[in-house]
């Protein structure tokens, strides 16, 4: 074969391989839906209050990297945008971590009331009881009541179509708690019972997570679950996760 010969086939060979590729890459290129799914009206509002186990190192901007942090909040917001395209979801992530129910009642007006959410989702309280063990700035349990009870009753004022999600606090005993067990379950208990009953009188979708925690420590020890007796593992986050959906989904018929 003469070089003429050897130019004319590498040629050959080049524009058969181009031609493949293009023929490879068109149906990705062009395979968009015939039908795009419709997005009308206002979006649902799905909003996230609590301290760090909601918190979950968000951005406290419109970084939409981080924007819903690594939390429970996130779990649950990506799946259901994902499985629900067609009902124009919008999430927000108002944790703060450290916070207390006396927190959030402060802050309550603008991080909550003006984001006129339709479901409001609430985790809060192991500050409250993390105070009283450290003797920082503590409540009692009486305090702790009158301070949610306002929460609830500001919510359904302002709001008064607003679905509320009351999530139960919780603790493993392990980390921090394992040093006095006794008494972190001597505060969080009347608390959690608090809790549950503000969700029954002001008819709020009550999320119990304590009984999940606890049988999940049957399937793997504590530490599997929740790290310093408080903030959750992945794992942890993702039994959050599951129990919300499950839960919401049979109480409020979200998502349909």
């Amino acid at each position: 074969m003469n070089k003429g010969e050897k130019n004319k086939r590498r040629a050959f060979i080049r524009t058969l391989g181009l031609g493949t590729l293009g023929a490879l890459a068109a149906p990705y290129a062009f395979s968009l839906p015939a039908k795009p799914v419709k997005r009308d009206g206002a979006p649902k509002i799905i909003l996230f209050q609590g301290d760090s186990i909601t918190d979950g190192g968000r951005s406290y901007n419109k970084d939409w990297n981080h924007i819903m942090g690594q939390s429970f909040p996130y779990l649950i917001s990506s799946r259901l945008w994902f499985d629900h395209i067609d009902q124009q979801l919008m999430f927000y992530n108002r944790g703060i971590s450290g916070n207390t129910v006396k927190n959030l009642l402060d802050r309550w007006q603008p991080d909550a009331l003006d984001l006129k959410p339709d479901i409001l989702s609430i985790l809060v309280g192991v500050n409250d009881v993390f105070a009283v063990i450290k003797n920082n700035n503590p409540t009692t349990v009486e305090e702790f009541k009158l301070n949610y009870e306002q929460l609830i009753i500001k919510t359904t004022t302002a709001l008064p179509d607003v679905k509320l999600v009351i999530c139960e606090p919780f603790i493993l005993p392990v980390g921090q708690v394992k040093e006095n067990p006794d008494r972190w379950q001597q505060e969080i208990t009347p608390r959690q019972a608090i809790v549950k009953a503000l969700a029954k009188q002001y008819n709020a979708v009550f999320v119990p997570l304590q009984h999940v925690f606890t049988d999940a420590t049957q399937k793997a020890p504590a530490d599997y679950w929740i790290w310093d007796g408080v903030h959750p593992m992945p794992a942890g986050h993702e039994l959050i996760a599951r129990q919300w959906i499950k839960v919401v989904k049979k109480e409020l018929g979200f998502p349909r």
